[in-house]
């Protein structure tokens, strides 16, 4: 015997049959039914956060360190538009993510109804897919299908628009078990041709070199990563969103490389003769200046989930389309099955070469200064949580010291704006992260300018009790504007200083939690193992930093890999 359901009740019935525990979201008009029939049910739990950009970032957070697909619901008009800024940043970092948009009821769309937006042409730019339903009897199915089309493939976020009359009218449920899309059929292995090239190619290298990418971590491919490295013994390095996919502290990962890269993982990244590509994309600020990076011969074999990644910027010669994860277990099991072996006399020469400019020491900065240096409360803060917390961060100076200076061994521990860079990411997916990750050390690591873009969270994140470690590296500047004014405006800092700055220990108060200020080196160590103790609370650390601190290494905007600024 078929039951019918509303629209309201369909939608939360699949998020249960999807396995949905947590939904960030922010009610309206246009979702009041959805709303209630969320109060009635305790299987899915809602985050009511403050405002709707937050709520992508917390799905976003939530998904980037679970694995799990990250659930928004957001209102029409303002609920949406405010939250484009969360749809755009997931989209570029790839993040499977499923947002729930009102609507207007479907008589009134078109006509400039009251908190009426085009909702489906706004955020089409910025979505993987997205869908206006306007049959009731198609609301499951459709819903099925943004789960798969978002977990899939190269993942990113898909929409889900739904006018309110729909959330209304009764149609029989019935939730697909599987679902398959005659236009949407991603790849998965690696042609078998292309394999055995790389393969080749690899076993005559002379001067190789591993370079990844946020799709190690999308696909779970770590382990495959770390087998396939430490077996052909070849410096390794990876992108910002590629952190921890392969261990920082192992001794063949050269660090990040790219604008504020390593010297020896860009050195090495553009001296190299054959370089393997995993889950990366050779965007502008990893390779700089294309000309200058084709200015070496190398060859190049390029993995990934997304035909279009490949080739985009840079040619390459072996391209193999599919699962990261799959295609490297293909190319660990070819190259273990061969008789072949690498080129061990050349690979020490070339290790030789790495090891010199790694000496280069490109990271270092004054331990003995007086006043607060941010890198050494990054160090501090690995140093303390043992390099096992979850770090999310904003966009800027302290997001690049994090990088440099927090040794991630594991993946989905990094938790960042990459692509859009979004100011403002920070706390909202710290949210996410606890969320995701009960009972986990979470910090966020930001400034006094990002973390006022989301600020009003600190009230979310005592209704729910997230005992989040705030590391505000307060230079009272727009950090990294003010390096690049430094370094290429004449010193004319516009607008890059951050006047009438709130009182952050009493503001952290004033929400209930805790808040702390440090201006001495000497207190760092001291002010952070007193907020770790205290694991049921939300720290605020304030610390006040070296006002003219910048991150090296620095490739200026149009130069190429090896030109960089050094301190």
């Amino acid at each position: 015997m078929s039951t019918e359901l509303t629209g309201a009740e369909i939608t939360i019935r699949c998020l249960q049959e999807e396995g949905v525990s947590h939904i960030f979201g922010y009610p309206g008009g246009a979702v009041l039914f959805l709303y209630d029939e969320l109060f009635k049910q305790d299987k899915v739990k809602h985050i009511l956060v403050r405002h709707e950009q937050a709520a992508l970032h917390a799905a976003d957070g939530y998904a980037r360190s679970s694995n799990k697909v990250g659930v928004a619901l957001v209102t029409s008009g303002p609920g949406v538009t405010n939250a484009v800024t969360g749809i755009a940043t997931a989209y570029m970092d790839s993040i499977p993510m499923v947002i729930i948009s009102g609507q207007v009821p479907t008589a009134a769309i078109g006509q400039d109804a009251f908190q009426e937006v085009d909702t489906v042409g706004i955020t089409r730019p910025c979505v993987k897919h997205n869908f206006l339903v306007k049959d009731v009897s198609e609301l499951a199915v459709t819903i099925k299908k943004a789960f798969y089309i978002a977990s899939t493939g190269r993942p990113g976020p898909v929409l889900v628009d739904i006018p309110k009359d729909v959330t209304q009218q009764k149609a029989e449920f019935h939730y697909p078990a599987s679902i398959s899309l005659r236009s949407y059929s991603p790849v998965i292995n690696g042609d078998a041709q292309q394999l055995r090239k790389a393969v080749q190619m690899i076993l005559e290298a002379k001067r190789p070199m591993v370079y990844t990418g946020g799709g190690v971590i999308l696909d779970d491919a770590a382990a495959e990563l770390t087998e396939l490295v430490q077996m052909l013994n070849f410096p390794c390095t990876s992108t910002l969103m590629g952190l921890g996919g392969y261990p920082a502290t192992d001794r063949q990962f050269v660090g990040m490389l790219g604008m504020h890269g390593t010297y020896e993982a860009n050195m090495a990244m553009q001296y190299c003769d054959v370089l393997i590509a995993v889950g990366a994309r050779f965007d502008d600020r990893v390779i700089g200046n294309p000309k200058h990076f084709y200015s070496e011969e190398r060859k190049i074999i390029h993995i990934d989930i997304d035909p279009s990644s490949i080739s985009k910027r840079v040619k390459v010669d072996v391209p193999i389309v599919g699962s990261v994860s799959a295609v490297l277990k293909e190319l660990i099991m070819l190259l273990r099955a061969g008789r072949e072996t690498t080129d061990v006399h050349a690979l020490n020469k070339w290790w030789e070469q790495v090891e010199l400019w790694r000496a280069r020491d490109c990271l270092k900065y004054d331990r003995s200064a007086s006043v607060i240096k941010p890198q050494l409360v990054v160090e501090k803060l690995y140093e303390i949580t043992g390099g096992d917390a979850f770090i999310t961060s904003d966009v800027g100076q302290h997001q690049m010291w994090a990088a440099q200076f927090y040794k991630f061994d594991k993946p989905r521990r990094w938790v960042n704006s990459g692509g859009l860079g979004t100011m403002g990411f920070g706390l909202p997916s710290a949210m996410g992260v606890q969320m995701a990750n009960p009972g986990s050390t979470v910090a966020c690591i930001t400034g006094e300018a990002s973390i006022q873009m989301c600020i009003q969270e600190l009230s979310t994140c005592k209704q729910y009790r997230l005992p989040i470690k705030i590391i505000n590296l307060n230079n009272r500047y727009m950090g990294m504007v003010r390096q690049w004014q430094e370094f290429f405006h004449g010193n004319r800092y516009a607008e890059s200083y951050m006047d009438a700055l709130p009182d952050f220990v009493k503001l952290a108060e004033s929400y209930g939690h805790v808040g702390m200020r440090i201006d001495k080196p000497e207190d760092i160590d001291g002010a952070l193992r007193e907020a770790f103790k205290l694991e049921e609370q939300l720290v605020f650390m304030d610390f006040i930093t070296d006002q003219t601190e910048n991150v090296f290494p620095m490739v200026p905007g149009g130069k190429g890999l090896s030109e960089m600024i050094l301190v």
